[in-house]
């Protein structure tokens, strides 16, 4: 069932058509092969190639197609048809004859396959970024519900300096934003239509294809028809936004697979999304984030692959492009996967406000405060800093926090400490002088926490091309 075979005087051998054959993966361009079928079909019948009767009936079959067989994968991969372009064009001649022979006149599966792919990206970017706001939305509601837990922050995996647990919520919002904004950016370079290049040089047949572009919802036709039909860079771009974002996941699993540790306690994770051990009765372990954090090596993968295939390649198509999708599809979506898990997290969190006040007291988190408690007082704050390092080898040597130790063991180490102290060291006290933009101050995180709300409601999800036009 190829679409080639005139200049062949041997039949394909079986295991070379298992080998080039692609249909098991590429089945998943079915509607955007078919919506692009018939747009091509308006444009030969504009130009005199089918008349308006046989436009409408090429129109009506491919929509029968795509009714009978979109939620059908099965009958469409119990055929050896080489690709879905084949077998859809198979399935059009079986049923109209001759008439279908014609839609694929001044076509190329080049352009074709490269408009599938960039009208299926198109989409996958918009499911994607509505998870990514989503998610957005559930880091918001529980910062909100969290701007009163302080905690320890940590810089080399050892306790820094106090922060609330809503200020970390808002660390990540920055992160997926980011990737927000990727793809916004993304999808500009992507809503470029490749349709009417051909194999490579364009067509002979006086196609407009500026106007074939707007009709499949593109925002313009590409410029050369060599690089249309040889271009992946959208392949390579989605799957290092895939790569970076699930870097944001991956990080925010390991954080709160630490916070879920015995040894942190900060959160607990709801029994639905964790499960336990075959020998040991007592365990409930975070796997869903240990998943996530394992998918991100999978979604590299796909784009070093994709990287690795392209570098040697001379213009314009090869048929080395045909693995492009299969790294592609299996990286959007491990990345849409593990979003929407991480969506399904976030309010399943228990916070301990207990165990993370008293982590950020016992870690001597407020040690920076002391320093500048001193500095202010007049002293240079790299003396300062030395004094306060001796006074946290005291306060631990006494098994003590900084705010408990008594006033005459501080005075030993200056005299320019007074009671005045304890006010500066409270944890409150210290959170709220990280006044600066950005910073933990608890009226700032409040602020942020409107702006971004404000933000969530603006920018909305991105809306789907409905093709009404086709």
């Amino acid at each position: 069932m190829s679409l080639w075979g005139g200049r062949f005087t041997k039949d394909s051998h079986q295991y070379f058509k298992k080998f080039n054959n692609s249909l098991n993966i590429d089945y998943r361009l079915l509607k955007e092969d078919i919506l692009g079928s018939i747009a091509w079909s308006k444009s030969l019948m504009e130009v005199k190639v089918l008349t308006i009767e046989e436009q409408k009936k090429i129109e009506c079959v491919l929509k029968l197609i795509l009714k009978e067989t979109e939620n059908n994968a099965k009958k469409i991969l119990n055929s050896d048809a080489e690709d879905i372009h084949s077998w859809i064009e198979h399935e059009l001649i079986s049923r109209l004859g001759e008439l279908g022979k014609k839609l694929h006149t001044g076509r190329s599966r080049n352009d074709q396959v490269s408009t599938d792919l960039k009208l299926w990206c198109k989409s996958k970017i918009k499911d994607l970024y509505n998870s990514l706001h989503q998610l957005k939305i559930s880091f918001i509601d529980l910062a909100e519900s969290t701007q009163e837990v302080i905690m320890p922050g940590y810089t080399h995996l050892q306790r820094a300096q106090p922060i609330t647990f809503s200020h970390w919520c808002l660390a990540y919002i920055e992160m997926f934003k980011r990737d927000q904004s990727r793809l916004r950016d993304a999808l500009k370079r992507i809503d470029i239509s490749p349709l009417g290049c051909g194999a490579i040089s364009g067509t002979s047949w006086n196609i407009d294809r500026e106007k074939l572009a707007y009709d499949l919802g593109f925002s313009s036709a590409t410029k050369n028809s060599i690089d249309s039909v040889s271009d992946r860079d959208y392949v390579v771009e989605l799957l290092s936004i895939a790569s970076i974002s699930m870097l944001h996941l991956s990080r925010f699993s390991e954080d709160l697979i630490f916070f879920n540790s015995g040894e942190a306690s900060f959160i607990e994770l709801s029994d639905d999304i964790t499960s336990g051990s075959s020998l040991m009765p007592q365990k409930k372990n975070p796997d869903v984030l240990e998943l996530i954090r394992g998918k991100t090596g999978r979604v590299y993968g796909s784009l070093i692959s994709i990287l690795v295939m392209l570098k040697g390649l001379p213009l314009a198509y090869n048929k080395d492009m045909q693995e492009d999708k299969i790294g592609l599809f299996d990286g959007l979506d491990i990345w849409e996967d593990s979003l929407n898990m991480a969506n399904l997290i976030l309010p399943r969190i228990t916070v301990n406000y207990f165990k993370c006040h008293k982590a950020a007291e016992e870690g001597y988190s407020n040690a920076t405060e002391l320093a500048n408690y001193l500095t202010n007082k007049g002293m240079s704050f790299r003396n300062a800093h030395y004094i306060v390092g001796k006074i946290v080898i005291e306060a631990i040597k006494n098994g003590v926090s900084l705010n408990n130790l008594n006033l005459n063991i501080l005075q030993k180490y200056s005299k320019l400490i007074s009671s005045d102290v304890y006010q500066i060291l409270d944890l409150d006290s210290t959170i709220n002088q990280r006044n600066s933009k950005g910073g933990v101050a608890k009226h700032r995180v409040r602020d942020a926490i409107i702006e971004i709300k404000k933000e969530l409601a603006k920018d909305g999800l991105l809306k789907k091309n409905s093709f009404k036009d086709i």
